[in-house]
């Protein structure tokens, strides 16, 4: 079982300049939750409770002001800060203490999903116990991701990021289980062209021991990347629709450690407290 998560939430999030001059990305909100809520939610309803954030350099604080240690959700949250976007597999060298012997996954901090099996799909796959997994989940525009061919036993046979050519409409998403021999081969990655490791690279190395599967998120799931202006208040439009249609909250941190009994009713109250008088604590007193 998986009982260990990093969220990558550094990066210059250049692309949202100038928002991100003075806040980081995965702080800003998407609809009425930071943005980091979101890629937080997916490893709890992963049942994994020992989380590591890593952020850039100086940002440790505005962090710590919203997702202080996670006691609040019955979790362990600890953060370490990024120098500089070295690439995402430099996750695993930085987390190499965090890890220790266990497995891994790793979520982006600006990817969300959605879907009604989702939670099954992540219970599943923190089963790994050998080689690594990603998520897909199929794209119109497969020349703007990193993209996987997959034979009929959901082996990955082929990986590419950003083709020119079509072979696979099935894009990488930000979800990654591994198990402990990740650390060992980010250590041994050779920065690309852009002077950073690179995932593909990182994936290659599991697909050359035929040791890389691949898990696919459905048509009634929804995954997006938020790395624009323009996908992020996609993003926000999504879960505000869905929000105001069904009176659930997507990815409603409180609800999820309640529903995992992390916590008990005095912590919901507690919460409550802290965020002060908004629809968010509304919606928790509806828990109580």
């Amino acid at each position: 079982m998986i009982k260990k998560g990093i969220i990558l939430a550094g990066g210059k999030g250049t692309r949202m300049s100038p928002l991100t001059k003075a806040v980081n990305k995965q702080l800003l909100p998407i609809y009425d939750k930071p943005l980091i809520f979101y890629p937080l939610s997916i490893l709890m309803l992963s049942k994994i409770k020992d989380i590591l954030i890593i952020v850039n350099k100086g940002q440790l604080e505005q962090y710590k002001k919203i997702l202080p240690n996670g006691d609040n959700l019955g979790i362990k949250i600890s953060y370490l800060e990024q120098s500089k976007p070295r690439g995402l597999p430099d996750a695993f060298v930085i987390g190499e203490k965090f890890i220790g012997k266990e497995n891994v996954a790793m979520i982006l901090g600006d990817n969300f999903f959605y879907g009604q099996n989702l939670s099954k799909l992540l219970l599943d796959n923190t089963k790994l116990s050998k080689g690594a997994r990603v998520v897909l989940h199929k794209v119109l525009k497969p020349e703007l991701f990193g993209i996987a061919k997959i034979n009929n036993q959901k082996k990955i046979t082929k990986i590419k990021e950003k083709p020119k050519k079509f072979f696979s409409d099935l894009a990488i998403t930000g979800l990654y289980f591994f198990d402990n021999k990740v650390v060992n081969f980010a250590k041994k990655l050779k920065p690309s062209k852009r002077g950073e490791v690179e995932i593909v690279d990182l994936l290659n190395f599991y697909k050359s021991k035929n040791q890389l599967s691949a898990d696919l998120i459905g048509r009634g799931g929804a995954w997006l990347d938020t790395g624009s202006m323009d996908d992020f208040y996609k993003t926000s439009s999504f879960v505000s629709a869905i929000e105001n249609r069904q009176g659930l909250k997507i990815a409603c941190l409180e609800e999820i450690a309640f529903n995992n009994k992390w916590i008990k009713k005095k912590h919901l109250k507690q919460s409550i407290k802290f965020y002060g008088n908004c629809d968010y604590s509304k919606y928790l007193t509806k828990l109580l």
